[in-house]
């Protein structure tokens, strides 16, 4: 101020003012602090707040303008700056610029979300304006865990209970089962439902002017049979496509085997035969009743009915037809319900057999030939035909090493009182049929179409 007095010239420094007041003056800064003092002293908290306002003042004024630091002061009045934003956001920060309107407040909880803490549940009881405030919190856990403490006990008990009734129950359905089983067997075999035995018919075959015949007769029988049944048919030397084109064409479930042994010298031809069938069926372990079945015999469908009630050895009575004496014979068992007490015979030579019986008058278990230990058979040496004995002897030998005597024989059906096969001796000797069963050349025309 002293400064622009002197640059005033005296002129207008002498000049007085031109309203007549004092001259120009300037008034130094201990004279306002005075003049404010002197106005404000009556009032401490004005002149508090004028103290407080003024050292604001400084403070933002030493912050805010742009003024040339001095050396030392430039990390002093960053630091400040600093702080008073900080200072600053931290106020802004503590100030509710908004509100939560009802409906916000209901879509939240509607979806199943809320900022509000909510205290724990109270029940308020009124009485006689007195408030009594109860928690239930620890009554509920105190009751809750008593009950599944109960819960837990009374679960092991009925646990350990279960158990003895499921053991129990267990030993009573074993044994129900096991009366069950033989009561499904009665029941079934009452209404006829219980699974059939296989039979397994054994056929030795080989080259003849009937073969043909024969062969296509007994596929044509068999047919008819209930399953299951299985044909085994045994050629010698080799399997003859005429024979395996029968076969496949029958219809029925077979095995075509063929015999390596030289029959052209045995006494007969079929034992061999026999013998590779039984041979197969012990091998494999075939299960069923085993019938040997030649191709020039005649059946019934009954005998088939009858094999399968067969449970060990089974016989019945066979008619056979003699050419050379022009009269059937009648050979086979004599019974008294299913009991063989003797034997049908009109042939004196023979009248030396054991069992008086045909190859085709009988059936036996098939696991007699691989299971000797179930039938309590004294020797396990295999059951065969012998080719040692004469004709007419192979049917008792064989017989003599499947049982012991007539006590474990089977007489079917019931009194043997029934022929349900014939055995015929039907042959042309010297004459074979053609290759491939068709003939070579047209026959000669003797007579001419009219």
């Amino acid at each position: 101020m002293a400064s622009i007095r002197r640059t005033l010239s005296p002129k207008f420094r002498d000049r007085p003012y031109l309203n007549g007041g004092s001259p120009f003056s300037v008034q130094s800064p201990s004279s306002q602090k005075s003049f404010s003092s002197s106005k404000y002293s009556s009032s401490p908290l004005v002149s508090a707040f004028i103290a407080f306002a003024v050292a604001v003042r400084r403070f933002l004024a030493g912050a805010l303008l742009q003024r040339a630091p001095r050396k030392g002061q430039q990390w002093r009045r960053a630091f400040f700056r600093c702080l008073m934003f900080f200072f600053l956001g931290f106020l802004l920060g503590l100030v509710p610029f908004g509100h939560v309107d009802d409906d916000d407040a209901e879509i939240r909880r509607s979806h199943g979300f809320s900022f509000d803490i909510k205290p724990p549940h109270v029940n308020v009881q009124f009485d006689g304006g007195d408030q009594v405030v109860k928690r239930r919190e620890d009554l509920v856990l105190n009751v809750s865990s008593a009950v599944v403490e109960a819960e837990e006990k009374s679960n092991d008990v009925a646990v350990e209970e279960k158990s003895d009734v499921v053991a129990a129950e267990e030993k009573s359905d074993d044994v129900a089962a096991e009366e069950k089983s033989d009561d499904v067997v009665e029941t079934t075999a009452e209404a006829g439902m219980v699974p059939r035995k296989q039979v397994i018919v054994v056929t030795p075959t080989y080259n003849r002017a009937f073969q043909a015949y024969f062969l296509n007769r007994v596929a044509q029988l068999l047919r008819l049979v209930p399953p299951p049944l299985l044909w085994i048919v045994v050629e010698t030397k080799a399997a003859s496509p005429e024979t395996a084109d029968v076969l496949r064409k029958s219809g029925v479930m077979y095995r075509h085997l063929v015999c390596v042994n030289n029959s052209t010298s045995a006494k007969d031809r079929g034992v061999y035969q026999r013998n590779t069938a039984l041979e197969h069926i012990e091998r494999h372990k075939l299960d069923g009743i085993v019938y040997f079945g030649d191709d020039d015999n005649i059946y019934t469908l009954d005998l088939f009915d009858s094999l399968r009630e067969i449970n060990r050895f089974g016989t019945w009575p066979v008619a056979m037809l003699a050419p050379s004496k022009n009269k059937a014979i009648l050979e086979g068992p004599v019974c008294n319900g299913s009991q063989v007490n003797g034997w049908h015979t009109n042939d004196k030579s023979k009248r030396l057999r054991r069992f008086h019986v045909d190859m085709s008058g009988f059936a036996f278990n098939s696991t007699i030939l691989w299971d000797p230990k179930r039938w309590h058979r004294r020797t396990s040496v295999p059951i065969r035909q012998l080719d040692s004995v004469k004709e007419g002897f192979q049917e008792t030998t064989f017989i003599e090493q499947v049982v012991e005597d007539e006590r474990q024989m089977e007489g079917t059906p019931a009194g043997c009182s029934k022929v349900m096969n014939w055995h015929l001796h039907l042959q042309a000797l010297n004459h074979v049929y053609p290759k491939g069963w068709q003939l070579q050349k047209n026959l000669d025309v003797v007579l001419p179409i009219q």
